[in-house]
């Protein structure tokens, strides 16, 4: 079963609750709300703002089921997703994300293509700006999207780790 996104967006009040995963991208910190998955962050991700306030809760649900579910995609045993995901985004952002997760494992599409996907082709950087901020690396897979030549371009976890995500879908040999 494919992801999409959770028609509930996190209160202000929520709180969120957390755990650090090991990867072979490094640690993650896997964050989520009662609702869902509410965010997947890398050590150095460049718009993560910082855990204050947040539960570490080694037993919750979600975060057990997400670091299960990531072990598996690491491991070659998942291909998608089957997770609640509770984001915290505009109705534009929330549109990008959504298609994000549209895109097949293993396969790839360009800033430009996502754009025209929904319906917003004139709107590139906006898009990418969109991609840029999304709260849930890997799950919703922002990595498969890349430069127009089909080069590695932006990535909030740092280009090592989007070309390492893309090798293990088998994206291209030459990454």
């Amino acid at each position: 079963m494919m992801n999409t996104l959770s028609k509930i967006t996190p209160q202000a009040g929520d709180v969120i609750h957390y755990i650090a995963h090991n990867s072979p991208v490094g640690t993650l910190l896997i964050a989520a709300t009662d609702a869902g998955i509410s965010g997947i962050y890398f050590e150095t991700h460049r718009h993560f703002k910082g855990k204050d306030g947040w539960v570490l809760a080694p037993e919750h649900s979600h975060l057990k089921r997400a670091a299960q579910q990531l072990d598996e995609y690491f491991t070659g045993d998942r291909q998608q997703f089957d997770l609640p995901l509770a984001l915290n985004g505009t109705p534009f952002q929330r549109a990008v994300w959504d298609a994000l997760i549209a895109i097949p494992f293993g396969q790839s599409t360009t800033y430009g293509a996502h754009a025209a996907q929904i319906g917003r082709a004139n709107a590139v950087r906006a898009v990418g700006t969109a991609i840029g901020r999304n709260p849930v690396s890997i799950i919703v897979p922002c990595h498969r999207v890349v430069g127009a030549s089909g080069s590695l371009t932006g990535y909030a976890g740092g280009l090592e780790r989007k070309g390492f995500l893309l090798r293990l879908e088998s994206y291209q040999d030459q990454l």
